[in-house]
């Protein structure tokens, strides 16, 4: 929507759960792709001669890369906005998934080491993914729906397990383990090309019409969160990380029983992602 003269007068349009549908969808692949390796690990073992603590170690990979990615992801968000920088996060993540199908091809040690290495990679290129999505409901969903929409778009991490590990599996003991992280890689791809065409912020949105626009603006929603990203070097300092406020966040009390929660809920589902 480029303004309110080129927006239809009519009913509300509801463009805002086209956008909820595609946040379900880059989360159910973020997480498939995050159990790839667990499904294929048993069969990478026996084909890499490796043991379950190097196993044990690549499975790390991830998680050191996703924590230390988080501050600096969602500063791109915020500098450059969601749309062209979860374009990115979807594109990068889904290629280094593909070439892990083909570590195979190097020895042993060489194989190890590139595994591991892109294993780093897809958990530094996932981390804008889940501020990204706060930043999407939060620019398209009046303040009474956020909650809603927050809660579908997580229960993708666990869609995503029902749906893709019984077809993960099959790949595997079907085509092999290398099949699996290709088929993956490249969905991944694919749907990052569609993220192009179908995210827009709720001012540019092609499809979006005037009476949902001025709905969800005239009830909490961040409408103009990412206009103008990336332009003017006033901008860049003031979109800056606020100390003050980041010292507020580790001191509420409320807050760190939120992130000791959240802690807890990512330890075991990654266990089960995993391990289990």
């Amino acid at each position: 929507m480029s303004g309110s003269s080129t927006m239809q007068k009519s009913k509300p349009t509801h463009v805002r759960y086209l956008i909820l549908l595609m946040l379900f969808l880059v989360t159910t692949i973020n997480y498939a792709d995050r159990a790839t390796i667990a499904i294929a690990g048993s069969s990478i073992q026996k084909d890499l001669g490796i043991t379950p603590v190097t196993l044990g170690y690549i499975f790390s990979a991830f998680g050191w890369a996703y924590v230390a990615g988080q501050i600096p992801g969602g500063w791109l968000l915020d500098r450059f906005g969601s749309k062209k920088v979860y374009a990115m996060s979807i594109f990068t993540w889904s290629l280094f998934t593909l070439l892990q199908g083909y570590v195979g091809e190097f020895g042993i040690s060489t194989a190890i080491v590139a595994l591991f290495m892109l294993r780093f990679l897809v958990g530094l290129a996932e981390a804008p993914s889940f501020p990204g999505n706060a930043r999407i409901v939060a620019a398209w969903f009046p303040t009474a729906e956020r909650g809603t929409a927050s809660a579908i778009f997580n229960s993708a991490q666990y869609f995503a397990t029902v749906l893709f590990a019984p077809l993960m599996g099959w790949i595997v003991y079907t085509y092999g383990w290398q099949h699996v992280f290709v088929v993956m890689g490249a969905v991944g791809i694919l749907f990052s090309m569609i993220w192009m065409k179908v995210i827009y912020g709720p001012r540019n949105h092609p499809m979006i019409n005037e009476a949902e626009f001025e709905h969800i603006s005239n009830n909490g929603a961040l409408v103009d969160l990412d206009q103008d990203k990336g332009k003017g070097k006033e901008k860049a300092a003031s979109s800056g990380p606020k100390w003050d406020y980041i010292r507020q966040l580790l001191t509420n009390r409320m807050m760190l029983g939120i992130y000791l929660s959240q802690y807890c809920i990512n330890g075991i589902t990654y266990f089960f992602l995993t391990w289990f």
